[in-house]
C-alpha cells in the first residue's frame, strides 16, 4: 500500500490511561511486532499506524498514544478530537491503575465524541503471579460500562492483535450499517476514502515532543496481543 487514497476507511484511535501500564509497548507491538522493556514515558503523543482488511476492506488505523502523566493530560485532550475508537488501558498488577480507569473513561466521555466505541484492556497478563485485578472483576466493571475488553501482554504478544482488531472491526460494522460515529467537521476518519484528502499529522494540534510514525500492512481477519 502506498498512501492514503488506497485506503477504503482511515479511523483515529486513541490509547489512553495511567503512565507505565504499558501503552507505548502496545502500539509498538501492534504496528511493528516489537517490545522493549526500556521504553521511556511517552511526553506528549507518539503515533503509529498499521493497515489491515476487514470484510474485504482495507481499513488504516491511526493509533495514538497518548501521556499517562497528570500533568500532560490537558495538552493531549485536543487528541481526542475525530477518534472515533479508544483503548483504555490498566496494568493487571496495579489495582490503582484499574480505579483510574473510571476517570479516564469519564474524561474520555466528556472530551470525545459521544458515540466513541472503547475497549478497556488489562495489560501485562504474563505477570500472573503479581496479579491485583482479578478478570472477573474487570468483566464486569467492563460490561456494566459497555465497554469490550481483554487481557493483554505486550511482552508475549498475546491478544495484542485480537484486542485492535477487535475495535477497529466494531467501529467498521457500525460505519458499515450506515449508522454515524462522529459527525460534521470530522466525519471524514468515518467514510470510504473515495479519494478524499485525510487530515494529515502536520494539521493535527502541535505538541512539542516526538512523534514516530510506524505503518505496517497485514492481510487477514480480525483478531490478535
Amino acid at each position: 500500500m502506498s498512501g492514503e487514497e488506497e485506503n477504503d476507511y482511515l479511523f483515529k484511535i486513541v490509547i489512553i490511561g495511567d503512565s507505565s501500564v504499558g501503552k507505548s509497548n502496545l502500539l509498538n507491538r501492534f504496528t511493528r511486532n516489537e517490545f522493549t522493556d526500556k521504553t521511556k514515558a511517552t511526553i506528549g503523543v507518539d503515533f503509529g499506524t498499521k493497515t489491515i482488511e476487514i470484510d474485504n476492506k482495507t481499513i488504516t488505523a491511526q493509533c495514538w498514544d497518548t501521556a499517562g502523566q497528570e500533568r500532560f493530560r490537558a495538552v493531549t485532550s485536543g487528541y481526542y478530537r475525530g477518534a472515533v475508537g479508544a483503548m483504555i488501558v490498566y496494568d493487571i498488577t496495579s489495582k490503582i491503575s484499574f480505579k483510574n480507569v473510571t476517570r479516564w473513561l469519564n474524561e474520555l466521555r466528556e472530551m470525545a465524541d459521544p458515540n466513541i466505541l472503547i475497549m478497556m484492556v488489562g495489560n501485562k497478563s504474563d505477570l500472573e503471579m503479581s496479579r491485583e485485578v482479578p478478570t472477573k472483576e474487570a468483566q464486569a466493571f467492563a460490561e456494566s460500562n459497555k465497554l469490550s475488553f481483554l487481557e493483554t501482554s505486550a511482552l508475549n504478544a498475546t491478544n495484542v492483535n485480537q484486542a485492535f482488531e477487535k475495535l477497529l472491526t466494531d467501529i467498521h460494522h457500525l460505519v458499515s450499517s450506515k449508522k454515524p460515529v462522529i459527525v460534521d467537521d470530522v466525519q471524514d476518519w468515518l467514510v470510504p476514502n473515495q479519494g478524499k484528502k485525510i487530515t494529515p499529522i502536520s494539521d493535527q494540534p502541535q505538541l512539542t515532543t516526538t512523534i514516530s510514525t510506524h505503518q505496517e500492512k497485514k492481510s487477514g481477519g480480525c483478531c490478535g496481543k
